[in-house]
């Protein structure tokens, strides 16, 4: 019988870690531009079945509401950056998402993906979109 609460119990401790994490990422997030450092867009993480995904849900400046993503491949191709899904097939690993792709609307490449809550500032989500050994970082802070 303890074996059978000591085992009841490390599923409980194991499964509220896992939606945690997952609650954490969760949510909406302030993208921050490369080159100005000011504030870009708003995009929304959410899961769909045991995947994450993330779409443009806002572009903060008013004169780029309407751009289409005309470097965009396939069914992206001209359509609306605003309500787009950049962040697709994310899946957990550890306190990691990986194994998906993101979509950079400017050059309509699509990348390689990884997310993680920072260590250091549970408010701010690390975006890495990569190819190979190459690879950029970018800091998401909580909306």
């Amino acid at each position: 019988m303890k074996i059978f609460f000591k085992l009841l119990f490390v599923i409980l401790v194991f499964s509220c870690g896992v939606t945690t994490a997952q609650q954490q990422i969760i949510g909406k997030w302030k993208t921050i531009d490369d080159n100005t450092g000011k504030p870009r867009s708003i995009v929304e993480i959410y899961k769909k079945g045991d995947k994450l995904f993330g779409k443009i849900s806002n572009i903060l400046d008013e004169a780029e509401r309407g751009n289409l993503c005309v470097e965009c491949k396939g069914k992206d191709y001209n359509q609306p950056i605003e309500g787009m899904v950049i962040i697709k097939g994310l899946e957990k690993d550890g306190n990691e998402y990986e194994d998906g792709t993101i979509l950079d609307p400017e050059n309509g490449k699509v990348y390689r993906c990884k997310i993680w809550i920072d260590e250091s500032d549970p408010n701010v989500l690390n975006v890495r979109g990569y190819i190979a050994f190459l690879y950029r970082t970018q800091k998401w802070i909580r909306v």
